[in-house]
């Protein structure tokens, strides 16, 4: 496919409606243009599906399998249609579609292929679980639920799919947070994901619900809700939460499913797991058995260390830290600018080790003040933070980093050595927490500093986290003035 660094979101529904999945197209519109409840429709339908060896595989070994009431073995689609309903038959015919047209994708990279696998495997579990939610309503609305739940997402999995060249270069940002992660793919691509769902479940003819889950997302009613949380749930199961603050929403999100099924979180764990089982048989059933290890069990609380920098979490971080320099090595050869390099790096600095504030601070040219240029909370999201700070007037803690060109840890600012750097501006900065200070600097050249800081006297930052965070500003200013000299 042609490559464009930018298109609209209707000529990317073009692009992979006709060029890249013109077979699930196919069946998607041929599957519309049956009622949903006109039993004259079954034999036309059934027809269809026989042209379809795949097809008629899967509604058969779904019907049959373990999880439906018929005792009996059923042998004919048709005989699986008037058992399972016509709306059933062509979710299954369309999920099987999917499964089959995004797995057979050979010339995917290996992270393009787990990055879909996964995507895969969250919208078919999330599908199940959304129709778990629903147990008392009709079966035609939880057929319903269940396509909007598993097509939620379907925009950025029939992306992935494509082997195009800005697919291969937004693989390599997934190491970036999720929230980051999609935001600079849509920078990028000149549209969100959550558009090219819409505009496939629009040219696909996938329900108005789907579409009304994706242009109105705040809706309030019990199958948006459903929707909405099943797919956060199997987000969740697929990557669990690895730390405290995540797996706080990951409660929520089980609290909320709770209070709509009315049923307390036991029972619900065990509706779960149930679900769990169902989908890996049903992936078996589908052909799709290797997306099994995406289905996992519920994270647990014990899973978790007491405290996120502990060696168990460190490894992870030591990992992201890499993935970090690597990528600060990247831009900077790229010709990206300085203030690219400084907001990327302080902005993985904030997220890896969760700070509750990181900062740049800009050294004026006549070196009389510092300027907070721009601060990350913990999640990696810009906040407002504007400080101005004089120096040289007298002697504080910033001045101080700035004439030692070191980083510097104040674990506690009331220690006696700090007695005669703490002035009263620098006592509101750290607001009874904790601080860190590095220097940025170009060719030897102090430009500015890096703070990161947990405001509060909860959290520390022990020694090992400080150094990661130490050799990381040493990489950037090494490429900050390499960057300049070939300028």
């Amino acid at each position: 496919m042609a490559e464009n660094r930018k298109r609209t979101a209707a000529r990317w529904v073009e692009l992979l409606s006709k060029n890249e999945l013109p077979a699930i197209t196919s069946v998607a519109s041929k599957l519309d243009k049956f009622s949903n409840d006109d039993i004259s429709s079954i034999p036309k339908l059934c027809k269809v599906i026989l042209h379809y060896q795949s097809l008629s595989s899967s509604v058969l070994k779904v019907v049959n399998s373990g999880n439906r009431i018929s005792k009996r073995q059923i042998t004919t689609v048709s005989r699986a249609a008037i058992v399972l309903g016509i709306r059933t038959v062509k979710n299954i015919c369309l999920t099987s579609k999917i499964l089959d047209g995004l797995l057979e994708n050979k010339n995917l990279s290996q992270q393009v292929c787990k990055r879909l696998g996964m995507l895969m495997a969250n919208a078919f579990h999330a599908a199940l679980l959304a129709k778990m939610m629903l147990p008392e309503y009709e079966d035609d609305t939880q057929e319903e639920v269940y396509l909007a739940a598993m097509l939620y997402n379907i925009g950025e999995t029939a992306f992935w799919s494509c082997d195009s060249e800005i697919a291969r270069e937004l693989i390599e940002k997934t190491s970036l947070p999720a929230n980051q992660f999609q935001k600079h793919c849509q920078e990028t691509l000149g549209m969100s994901f959550n558009e090219l769902s819409r505009g496939l479940a629009e040219t696909w003819h996938l329900g108005d619900l789907l579409r009304k889950s994706l242009d109105t997302p705040e809706s309030r009613t019990v199958e948006m809700q459903a929707i909405s949380l099943a797919n956060k749930l199997s987000f969740y199961i697929t990557s669990p939460p690895n730390n405290k603050r995540e797996f706080n929403e990951f409660n929520e999100v089980l609290n909320s499913i709770s209070h709509i099924m009315h049923i307390d979180r036991q029972i619900l764990r065990e509706r779960i797991d149930e679900t769990r089982v169902l989908a890996i048989s049903l992936l078996n059933s589908y052909g799709a058995s290797v997306l099994d290890e995406y289905i996992r069990k519920l994270p647990k609380e014990d899973d978790l260390t007491i405290s996120t920098r502990n060696a168990t979490i460190l490894l992870s971080q030591e990992k992201a830290i890499l993935m970090t320099v690597k990528e600060i090595t990247r831009l900077s050869k790229k010709g990206h600018s300085i203030n690219e390099l400084l907001n990327y790096t302080l902005q993985q600095i904030a997220t890896i080790f969760h700070f509750s504030r990181s900062s740049f601070w800009m050294l004026s040219k006549d070196k009389s003040h510092l300027e907070s240029r721009v601060s990350y909370d913990d999640y990696g999201e810009v906040i407002y933070f504007h400080r101005r700070l004089d120096i040289n007037k007298n002697l504080h803690l910033m001045d101080h980093v700035l004439q030692n060109e070191e980083a510097t840890l104040v674990a506690n600012y009331r220690d006696p050595k700090w007695r005669n750097y703490i002035t009263e501006d620098i006592e509101k900065l750290i607001a009874n927490g904790v601080i860190g200070f590095a220097p940025i600097m170009i060719s030897n050249k102090v430009i500015g500093m890096f703070s990161v800081q947990y405001l509060g006297a909860v959290e520390k930052i022990n020694s090992e986290d400080f150094s990661l965070f130490n050799f990381t500003i040493e990489h950037l200013n090494m490429c900050l003035t390499a960057f300049s000299m070939r300028q």
